[in-house]
């Protein structure tokens, strides 16, 4: 998934190998996004990643889906 043009997440290389993670954490945003596809439910999402928020989960899925 290419997250350039996203807002939320960042690359910082020294940073679990450079993955793209939700800013300000060590949650790769592809793991959301895919964990979102999986239980189709933000409260599930939530349990998972609770430093989360629903918002950030939403447009994470939204930004994905483009």
């Amino acid at each position: 998934m290419d997250w350039s043009g996203c807002d939320l997440v960042e690359v910082v290389e020294d940073k679990v190998s450079g993955v793209p993670l939700v800013k300000g954490t060590r949650i790769p945003a592809d793991f959301v996004v895919e964990s979102f596809d999986l239980t189709g439910s933000v409260a599930e999402v939530l349990e998972e990643f609770p430093r989360l928020n629903e918002d950030i989960i939403q447009r994470l899925v939204l930004f994905a889906a483009r």
